[in-house]
């Protein structure tokens, strides 16, 4: 039986909100760090202070460039910084210097990969330089007043927008990942939507399926990491088609994530380009640069998720899912290539023991892979004592444990814990020929046809040689004994 939801289409365009490393703001020389006491990081120029001008800083225009190459979109030579016209109280020149008609960064492609191996193209409309507004804290003091601290004004930033493509929860959040990949591995963003140096605002409506005309679209505003992206998708859309299916309409609005309840609830009414009167700002002149500046970035970009997914597929025989996930952060597909270093491991195998076994014990420990006590030299070594027989598969777990524990060589481990396989033909025989002799009911009743009683020999020996026996010599014995 279909739910009333299935009836409907899902209809999502995000728009992300990434700052860029530079060290200073987007016009002033003010410090980005992160963590300051408040109001100790502002200037004339971030106050809005009369008689003030401000100056571009220029990485932030070879940040965009960079990323606009990255996402396969138009350059645009020549990009204009408007006036946005509103009035909060973290805003204090009553107004913020962005871009509208005339973006840096026209129109692109983002690919994302999803969870059955599958990609699919996402449309990005545009990518523009901004500054940051201030913050109102609210939580702050005994007082009950609200407070403003203006460290973030001024703040470079790009907003990528992207076409309303996207059709799932899940779509939604594979973009999100992948985006943040691409700003990381450019090093013009940190990505670390938790600091909120990264954030994404969701625009959704909702259709029934088979029709083309848009629904009445919501935002839900400053969205810090993929899996509340989702969530807040997911609950807002279901809100909306109950509403419709009650006979109601959706009213354009700006909501925001209550993660607590799991709800989206209003902000405000939800403000169209003409309330913000636009207009150039006279104070900056067009931002123009040619061809040669261009390709100077493109010849510092390093290689993105996407050229190592297609090169991780054809060189070393990834399937897409694998490639993809080994692919996903500079840091993962530094640690992989070093492991399978010259092309002498088995490439499939090192991307099992990265992915199940070291991916397993950092999220275990909450940590990323930069912080792993396993260097990728001594897993490159661990997989040659598996591959030259020195140790087998299931001892190479307890192996890794120890490593994984201590930061300890994995030779040195087999050495202290007396781990090495047993890989003499004569003296695993020998145990064997000894379990067959206590066992005779059993061999009896391999004889007799049941040949599932030769894995609980198998069993045997594994426990008579405390696991150290080469698995691959003792099945081959004890088939050539009981089925002769």
């Amino acid at each position: 039986m279909t739910s009333v939801y299935d009836q409907y289409e899902i209809v999502i365009g995000l728009e992300i909100h990434a700052q860029l490393t530079t060290k200073s703001k987007l016009f002033s020389g003010s410090s980005t760090e992160f963590g300051a006491d408040p109001n100790t990081q502002t200037c004339p120029v971030d106050l809005g202070m009369p008689g003030v001008l401000p100056v571009l800083n220029t990485a932030a225009v070879d940040a965009a460039i960079k990323t606009g190459l990255a996402l396969r979109a138009e350059v645009n030579k020549e990009s204009v910084f408007a006036r946005k016209n509103y009035f909060y109280p973290d805003l204090p020149k009553g107004y913020q210097i962005s871009q509208f008609d005339k973006p840096i960064i026209g129109k692109g492609t983002l690919t994302i990969d999803l969870e059955d191996g599958t990609s699919r193209d996402i449309g990005v409309t545009r990518l523009h330089l901004e500054e940051d507004a201030g913050k109102s804290v609210h939580d702050f003091g005994a007082d009950n007043v609200s407070h403003v601290d203006l460290n973030r004004a001024g703040i470079p930033l790009m907003e990528i927008v992207s076409e309303p493509d996207m059709r799932t929860p899940e779509e939604a959040g594979a973009y999100v990942r992948k985006m943040r990949a691409i700003v990381r591995f450019l090093g013009v963003c940190d990505g670390n939507m938790e600091q909120g140096s990264m954030r994404c605002d969701a625009n959704v409506s909702v259709r029934k399926k088979g029709t083309t005309e848009f629904g009445t679209r919501t935002e839900t505003k400053n969205l810090n990491s993929a899996r509340n992206i989702q969530r807040a998708i997911a609950y807002e859309a279901m809100r909306q088609i109950d509403i419709l299916e009650e006979g109601g309409e959706i009213v354009q609005e700006t909501r925001l994530w209550d993660a607590q309840k799991n709800v989206t609830r209003s902000m405000r009414g939800k403000e169209n380009a003409h309330d913000y009167r636009y207009f150039p700002c006279p104070d900056l002149l067009p931002v123009r640069f040619d061809d040669a500046r261009i390709e100077r970035n493109k010849q510092e970009m390093p290689e993105l998720p996407d050229a190592l997914k297609e090169r991780f597929m054809n060189d070393y025989g990834l399937s897409a899912y694998d490639a993809s996930v080994l692919s996903s952060s500079r840091a993962t597909s530094d640690y992989y290539d070093a492991v399978v270093a010259g092309g002498k491991r088995d490439a499939k195998i090192a991307a099992n023991w990265i992915m199940v076994e070291l991916f397993g014990a950092l999220n275990k420990q909450g940590k990323d892979i930069e912080e792993s006590p396993v260097s990728p030299e001594n897993m490159g070594k661990m997989l040659d004592l598996i591959a030259d027989g020195t140790i087998s598969g299931k001892i190479a777990k307890t192996v890794f444990e120890e490593m994984f524990d201590n930061g300890k060589d994995p030779e040195a481990v087999v050495e202290e814990k007396g781990l090495k396989q047993i890989s003499d033909e004569g003296a695993i025989e020998k145990i064997i020929d000894d379990i067959i002799a206590a066992n005779p009911k059993q061999v009896e009743q391999i004889k007799n046809g049941n040949d599932k009683l030769i894995g609980w020999f198998v069993g045997q020996t594994m426990q008579a040689t405390k696991g150290k026996a080469n698995p691959g010599i003792v099945n081959k014995l004890l088939n050539a004994k009981l089925r002769s």
